[in-house]
């Protein structure tokens, strides 16, 4: 498969990392003062009825996690996440719950990509929250 074939693809993992760091570099951008996020009520959004907010978060709370995602997705995670991943990874081998490799990064990849769709979706929704809070307060002065 070519560059441009991954490009093209609209499914594929690569675009939904990229569609998400995109998002989040908006929301970074367009929210001047995260400490506002505080006051701001926490709306339910989506087409669905659904909240695109985590129901145990606030806003400035999501803000934080879309950041640190981010964070982790450009720069790696942190050194002792991995010992503990490979230590856990370790152990199962030795239990032989090794299992098939290829449908088991097929089912870790459909996670990956779910994961980062909705992440995506909250990033979107808390810049667009914020927008029209900002709008509404300068609306009032």
């Amino acid at each position: 498969m070519q560059y441009t074939d991954v490009k093209n693809n609209q499914h594929s993992l690569f675009n939904a990392l990229n569609r998400f760091i995109t998002a989040v570099t908006i929301m970074s951008e367009t929210i001047m003062v995260p400490s506002l996020l505080r006051d701001l009520p926490t709306e339910e959004e989506g087409n669905r009825g659904e909240s695109t907010v985590s129901k145990q978060r606030d806003m400035y709370d999501n803000y934080l996690l879309l950041k640190s995602i981010r964070n982790d997705i450009e720069w790696g995670i942190l050194d002792e996440h991995i010992k503990s991943d490979l230590e856990s990874m370790k152990a199962r081998e030795e239990d032989g719950d090794v299992g098939d490799l290829q449908q088991l990064f097929h089912h870790h990849l459909n996670g990956l990509y779910n994961v980062l769709s909705k992440l995506t979706l909250q990033a979107n929704c808390l810049t667009n929250h914020y927008t029209k809070e900002l709008k509404f307060n300068n609306l009032e002065r």
